[in-house]
C-alpha cells in the first residue's frame, strides 16, 4: 500500500472546468451543472484503493449532511483501467450503488482533469466556494486504514462549516495520504 501525499495547491486557485461521463446517470456532466450554490467538494477517488474504501461511508455521510447547505460533492476516478480493471466505469457504477453514493461519480478516462487539478492520490479532497475558488485542500481527517483513529471527516467538515458561515478557517490544512493515482 503506497503512501502518497496530496499536492497542496494554492488556496484561491480557480477550479478547472470539466465535462466527464457520470457512471451513475450514464450522462456527461460538467462542473457548472454540478457545482453547489454555496460550495463544491471535488474528490479524486477510485474503487480499489484501501484508503478510499476506508472513507467511503464518511464521505457519503458528509455529502448527505451538507446537501441542505447547498454544498455539492463530486467524485472523479482517473485511474488507468487497463492496468487496474477494478476501476472500470462498469465497476465504478457498481461501487457507487454498493456504497450508496448520493453524488455523481465521474470517469476521467484521459486523466486530463486529474492533471489539471494536480491530484496525486486517492482520496484527494478539494473544497471550492460559490465562485469555484479553492478554500480547502487535503485530508478528510487523521484516520488511515489500521491506525485506530475513527474516520469522522472532521477536517473537511470543519472547512465546509467555515465556508457556510463565511468565517476564516485557521486550522492547519494537512495533505491527504493515499494510493497514488494510477497514471497511464
Amino acid at each position: 500500500m503506497a503512501r502518497t501525499p496530496s499536492n497542496m495547491v494554492s488556496l484561491g486557485t480557480k477550479a478547472p472546468d470539466f465535462s466527464l461521463f457520470d457512471v451513475v446517470s450514464e450522462e456527461s456532466k460538467n462542473l457548472n451543472d454540478l457545482k453547489g450554490k454555496n460550495g463544491s467538494v471535488i474528490m479524486f477517488i477510485c474503487n480499489h484503493c484501501p484508503y478510499v474504501k476506508h472513507v467511503n461511508k464518511t464521505i457519503v455521510e458528509l455529502a448527505n449532511k451538507f446537501k441542505d447547505d447547498k454544498v455539492n460533492f463530486i467524485a472523479i476516478s482517473s485511474n488507468d483501467v487497463i492496468n487496474y480493471p477494478e476501476d472500470s466505469p462498469e465497476l465504478m457504477k457498481l461501487n457507487a450503488k454498493q456504497n450508496k453514493f448520493t453524488f455523481p461519480y465521474l470517469y476521467d478516462e484521459s486523466q486530463e482533469i486529474a492533471k489539471k487539478y494536480d491530484a496525486a492520490c486517492t482520496p484527494d479532497f478539494y473544497l471550492y466556494d460559490n465562485e469555484l475558488k479553492l478554500v480547502y485542500r487535503g485530508q478528510l481527517d487523521d484516520s488511515r486504514p489500521g491506525n485506530g483513529i475513527e474516520c469522522d471527516g472532521k477536517d473537511l467538515s470543519y472547512a465546509i462549516k467555515c465556508l457556510i458561515k463565511n468565517i476564516q478557517n485557521y486550522n492547519i490544512q494537512k495533505p491527504s495520504i493515499g494510493c497514488n493515482i494510477k497514471w497511464k
